[in-house]
């Protein structure tokens, strides 16, 4: 069993209760939260393995809580529950660090092997040493624990997913990789989406690098 913290953020009661169901049934420990304010009390007073979290809440926007506690916390694993008509708040959730988001309605077993895939991926990081906590190639450095990205003195801003791919590829340089052992490091065993999805967060990546350089 698990024994894993997740916290439900969701104002829709039968959704919420579903949702705890089912957590529940697999090992997870879960506490509830109905509206934004009490859920950023909940996530100030406990240690949390992953939130779910909706975007539409009353008291404080799913949008606005997420922005509060990426403020503090960049590790803990965030899953959006969002609409199908809700792009702008799905982007602007990813912008802003979410890790994944899952659209309504949505098939329990979906939601489970992305939250697998969440604290998989969290759990597989391992820290660097004190004498070690900088990985460079070039004049980039990434420093895992306190997750800062630097080219040169020039420090890049890189949201959850980028910055997992860059350790990634950082610490298998000058090795052949396929898309497929990316998606798998990066995304999880549990990922359904094309792996093309490489192919642009790489562009993310360079584009971001690049600015840096040319901010010099």
């Amino acid at each position: 069993m698990s024994n894993q913290r997740v916290l439900i953020v969701e104002d829709e009661v039968k959704i919420a209760r579903v949702l705890q169901l089912e957590l529940e049934h697999e090992g997870y420990e879960v506490s509830k939260a109905t509206d934004g304010l009490e859920a950023l009390a909940a996530y100030r007073t406990g240690a949390w393995d992953l939130i779910l979290l909706d975007v539409m809440l009353p008291g404080m926007s799913g949008i606005d809580l997420l922005r509060r506690i990426r403020a503090d916390d960049l590790h803990t694993p965030i899953i959006l529950l969002t609409a199908k008509d809700e792009v702008k708040d799905k982007v602007s959730g990813l912008d802003l660090g979410a890790n994944d988001y899952i659209t309504k309605p949505f098939q329990i077993e979906e939601l489970l092997a992305r939250i697998r895939a969440a604290l998989r991926l969290r759990s597989a990081r391992s820290p660097l040493s004190n004498e070690q906590e900088w990985l460079a190639v070039g004049n980039l450095k990434l420093n895992e624990k306190t997750r800062e990205v630097l080219r040169e003195t020039d420090r890049i801003e890189l949201t959850p997913r980028e910055f997992d791919l860059l350790v990634y590829l950082m610490k298998h340089q000058r090795q052949v990789l396929t898309r497929e052992q990316i998606v798998e490091a990066v995304w999880g065993f549990d990922y359904f989406g094309d792996t093309n999805v490489v192919d642009v967060y790489v562009r993310y990546l360079r584009k971001k690098s690049i600015k840096a350089t040319s901010q010099r």
